[in-house]
């Protein structure tokens, strides 16, 4: 738990620490139902061919796109998303490579995680900024 993880420091300035609150509970109750709040994920995984088995897992950073097999693959992948890690794994491609050999029939479930990551990222965004001001008020035990 001490690689990688967040820590949370406590703050003396109680606005501060009301909206990092707010910021957390949001991402924790996005990240425990973001199936039911997905609703326009922001991939796609066109119908090309009929190979959908998990071969070879590769990233496309022109095209942005995460290829399962040569010939398919989801769109609109970001390096920023691709790279994504959280406990030292890079989830997407994680994801993948462990279901190597299985057939992608959860494809609508892995456009979600993509955009579990896009929004993830941006609440992280919103909570590091104030994080910085945290940092110069911060309660020392």
């Amino acid at each position: 738990m001490k690689i990688d993880f967040p820590r949370i420091p406590f703050t003396s300035d109680y606005s501060l620490f009301k909206k990092i609150s707010e910021l957390g509970q949001k991402l924790s109750d996005f990240h425990l139902s973001y199936e039911n709040i997905i609703n326009k994920p922001i991939s796609k995984y066109p119908v090309i061919s009929k190979n959908d088995t998990i071969e070879k897992v590769y990233y496309d950073d022109v095209q942005q796109r995460v290829y399962i097999n040569k010939e398919k693959y989801f769109t609109n992948v970001t390096p920023e998303l691709w790279n994504y890690h959280i406990g030292g794994y890079q989830i997407l491609k994680k994801y993948l490579d462990w279901r190597k050999g299985r057939i992608m029939d959860f494809d609508k479930y892995y456009c979600q995680m993509i955009t579990a990551i896009a929004k993830t990222i941006e609440l992280q965004n919103k909570i590091d900024e104030i994080y910085n001001k945290i940092e110069e008020n911060v309660i020392e035990f």
